[in-house]
């Protein structure tokens, strides 16, 4: 699948691979699966990058709308099963 992620021109690199790094665990929940660990790691990470709620949601619509995946019911997965070790989409 050919799309890009939700980046802002104005995050350092640093910020750029935290949040490329949280899509890349996003995109592992839907096409097979993720450690939860790991993506509440990157879920946390991206979050000091993106600390606004309404910033979160327009970067998760974005990221949706072009590669079809849902942040959010991924990331309130991991929440909502603090005892699962591994989470995916199936």
């Amino acid at each position: 699948m050919e799309y890009q992620y939700p980046i802002d021109v104005d995050w350092s690199q640093d910020e750029m691979v935290a949040v490329i790094s949280f899509f890349n665990a996003i995109e592992s929940y839907y096409e097979s699966s993720v450690e939860r660990e790991t993506l509440m790691e990157r879920y946390r990470a991206f979050k000091k990058v993106v600390p606004g709620k309404a910033d979160e949601k327009n970067i998760f619509s974005e990221f949706k709308s072009s590669s079809g995946y849902d942040s959010y019911l991924a990331v309130k997965n991991a929440k909502n099963h603090p005892d699962h070790k591994t989470l995916s989409n199936h």
